[in-house]
């Protein structure tokens, strides 16, 4: 059901326009934290002792996680609050109670909107919550037990038919999540951390950040990346960010923008590359960058980004990092820092080092003949971390993502179709016989019926298009479709089949694409 905001915007709107407001800097115009606590939260928070205000005080959250939270007051509870105010309220809620680096480990792709990852929760967790939203919503986000109890119930009474929908029906919900679920969450995710406690006293200073990055990267269809990114201070926690780089195939990838840090070392950066805003969604550790940068209108559109400062001395890739026996190959290292000549590891030779900077070395590389297929470590001095994969011939190939979700849009209505992008992974055995992957090849791509019931449907004539050299899907139109049966939409189950040759070999892997209907509800944190 969709409610009207008092000002008329709606709620879809309304995310947007938050979510924009997370990745930009802050208005000089806006009120202090503690007047737009006093002023406008007072109002239905209670006050506590040591200055606390009931609920707010008793939870910590990302930055996403407290937007959500109050554009839920707006939507659900008429709250006014202008852009800057949210805007200035999310930053010391997130910078005040906010997560430790480590209770964010392992449930960042959330954050960074990788929503084709496949959760690896316990089964009661799965059920109980990941039915209805991601796990990972559940595990950024701390509280005591009373509060995790107090969101059981807003749960019920915020939607009455919770406890009879298809997937909760089976089971009594309500009993179940506050005798079973509400001590496990409480437990696993406490208020009380130490964790927060000493990343509160040892985060380093935003004015770390302000320097050159040499960053590495890969975007499913396009190849891998590498360039320099610059950070100059513009505020207390705010940046401007420029980025200059280049993909594998020489495209151009540059852009300017600006950035903003909360909790002390989660990055939100808005970039316009192109013409196209991309948003950046880092993790800042030290001297390292790491996280996603994705299109602002098409969060499916992005890449892996990992960046070291210069200054500091680190190998971030190897790119491209396989290399078959009994050839020769360029490959470009990078990194900060960088000096000296690599090692490669047995049976492979240096021939040439073809050029040489501190964030970048180019050489030239031969494999003997007789190279032990399997995983190099590659080292330059001191420094170590990605690796070189030797093969002899190529065992397997994998689509990644092995599940994937796209889905129709655009056709006269105001939501975008959510593409389907893939890569083909060639994996091959060491001489142990075990599987070691070999690293992303081009290929050929199509997609077929996934079963009898998508083959008499026609899916693959209605559902999308897949470009057959870049492994993006493109899905139809969304609405009705007259053409098909019943003149249903174009939604769909496909097979996607990748085709890497190899030495005049062709092998092929499968994965599996559900085209499905619009995206309605998009927010922060899925």
């Amino acid at each position: 059901m969709k409610r009207k905001l008092r000002s008329g915007m709606s709620a879809s709107l309304l995310a947007l326009a938050a979510c924009a407001a997370l990745h930009a800097p802050q208005s000089m115009a806006a009120r202090d934290a503690q007047t737009i606590l006093k002023e406008t939260c007072q109002g239905c928070h209670t006050p506590e002792a040591d200055n606390a205000l009931s609920r707010i005080s008793h939870q910590r959250k990302t930055p996403e996680g407290w937007l959500m939270s109050i554009a839920r007051m707006q939507v659900m509870h008429g709250l006014q609050i202008s852009d800057d105010d949210r805007r200035t309220l999310v930053k010391y809620l997130a910078d005040t109670q906010g997560l430790a680096p480590s209770e964010t480990d392992g449930v960042r792709y959330a954050l960074e909107r990788r929503l084709n990852t496949v959760e690896q929760f316990d089964e009661q967790t799965s059920q109980m919550c990941g039915r209805c939203h991601s796990g990972a919503r559940v595990a950024l986000q701390r509280r005591p037990a009373q509060e995790w109890e107090r969101l059981v119930n807003f749960h019920l009474g915020q939607w009455p038919s919770l406890e009879y929908q298809a997937l909760s029906r089976d089971r009594d919900w309500f009993d179940l999540a506050r005798k079973e679920m509400v001590p496990l969450l409480a437990k696993r995710y406490p208020l009380d951390n130490p964790a927060w406690k000493t990343w509160q006293q040892t985060a380093p200073k935003a004015q770390t950040l302000v320097g050159d990055w040499s960053f590495s990267g890969h975007l499913p269809g396009k190849g891998e990346l590498a360039g320099i990114m610059s950070v100059s201070a513009d505020g207390d926690d705010t940046f401007k960010v420029s980025v200059k780089g280049q993909y594998a195939d020489g495209t151009a990838f540059n852009g300017d923008g600006s950035a903003i840090l909360y909790s002390g070392y989660e990055w939100r950066g808005n970039v316009t590359v192109d013409g196209v805003v991309m948003r950046q969604v880092f993790a800042a550790k030290g001297s390292e960058l790491q996280g996603r940068m994705f299109e602002a209108e098409h969060d499916e559109r992005g890449l892996d980004f990992l960046a070291a400062k210069q200054g500091s001395s680190r190998l971030l890739a190897v790119q491209p990092g396989y290399l078959k026996a009994g050839s020769e190959t360029e490959v470009t290292l990078i990194g900060s820092g960088l000096q000296g000549q690599p090692d490669f590891g047995k049976g492979v030779q240096v021939l040439e080092v073809i050029s040489q900077s501190p964030e970048q070395i180019k050489v030239r590389l031969k494999a003997a003949a007789d190279a032990q297929p399997g995983v190099r470590a590659v080292t330059l001095g001191s420094l170590k971390g990605p690796s070189l994969s030797v093969y002899q011939q190529i065992a397997e190939v994998k689509v990644v993502p092995e599940f994937s979700v796209a889905r129709i849009g655009d056709g006269g209505g105001s939501t975008p179709k959510v593409q389907g992008r893939f890569d083909a992974e060639a994996w091959g055995k060491g001489a142990d016989g075990k599987p070691y992957r070999i690293g992303v090849f081009p290929a050929q791509w199509k997609v077929e019926a996934f079963d009898d019931r998508a083959r008499e449907d026609e899916d693959v004539k209605f559902a999308g298009t897949m470009q057959a050299d870049s492994g993006v899907f493109t899905p139809g139109d969304a609405g009705p479709n007259p053409a098909r049966k019943m003149s249903t939409n174009n939604a769909g189950n496909l097979k996607v089949i990748a085709a890497v040759d190899d030495a005049g070999k062709s092998l092929t892997g499968e994965g599996h694409l559900i085209v499905t209907v619009q995206r309605w509800n998009n927010p922060p944190i899925p």
